[in-house]
């Protein structure tokens, strides 16, 4: 069985990307899911200053811990002016610090949703090219755009095209969380 940790980018109560997070994780490992709220690791804003005078903090290296026991990890990003939310980059800055290998080499699932057509596709690329630099692995994207209209709290993705599309990642992500197990 795999351990595969799960988030929203996002530190809205009501986040449709922890929703799909949620969703997502729950189609690839239901029992041996961990799921996370960004608000449980809220915490100074990086900078060097903070960081000489105090330390990492215990959040951050809570964090660290998550991501260095599973054997994958799903991110659904918020998008906001186009990028990451604050409250993710924070925290992304934080455990940048821990280890510069941030995934600790694990298979990466992002996804991206918003209300909007264009599915949060911005934050989406912009988080593939990043994490990709500290990875051998294809990362798996998909994004759910107009999510009020293709998502219900009842049935999830509720478009054909995007439903088929979403498992065709969900297989690739898989396939590279197994290859990691057998190796």
């Amino acid at each position: 069985m795999s351990k595969i940790l799960a988030f929203g980018a996002s530190n809205s109560k009501n986040s449709i990307n922890s929703k799909l997070a949620t969703y997502t994780v729950n189609k690839i490992a239901p029992d041996e899911s961990i799921i996370i709220d960004l608000n449980d690791f809220e915490m100074p804003i990086y900078s060097e200053d903070r960081e000489k005078i105090g330390g990492i903090p215990e959040k951050a290296l809570k964090f660290k811990k998550l991501i260095s026991e599973c054997d994958g990890i799903v991110i659904s990003l918020a998008e906001h002016n186009g990028a990451y939310t604050a409250a993710f980059k924070n925290i992304f800055d934080w455990i940048s610090v821990v280890e510069k290998v941030v995934w600790c080499n694990k298979p990466l699932f992002l996804l991206a949703a918003s209300n909007g057509s264009n599915g949060a596709k911005t934050v989406l690329q912009i988080a593939e090219e990043r994490f990709s630099r500290q990875s051998n692995l294809i990362i798996p994207v998909f994004s759910l755009p107009n999510f009020s209209e293709n998502f219900s709290e009842e049935f999830g993705i509720t478009n054909q095209t995007l439903l088929n599309e979403i498992k065709k990642q969900i297989i690739e992500f898989k396939k590279q969380v197994d290859t990691l197990l057998d190796s």
